[in-house]
């Protein structure tokens, strides 16, 4: 799943339009939409989407040959 989805489902989660959280980050709504339509978003992007969300925010590397998380 792309981080895009993920995002969408938490602002269905909070009951949160795409605009909301624009004007939470301080962006235009048309930034953001770049970012969904490109699914291109920064490690601070998604930080700072999953604070005004409400979310945890992990990444996870797992060694393919192991399956050891990192």
């Amino acid at each position: 799943m792309t981080a895009a989805m993920k995002i969408k489902m938490m602002l269905i989660t909070r009951k949160m339009t795409a605009a909301q959280l624009a004007a939470a980050l301080n962006i235009a709504p048309s930034t953001l939409s770049g970012k969904f339509s490109r699914d291109n978003f920064s490690e601070k992007d998604l930080k700072e989407i999953s604070d005004i969300l409400d979310f945890d925010y992990d990444i996870v590397f797992t060694d393919r040959k192991t399956g050891k998380k990192i």
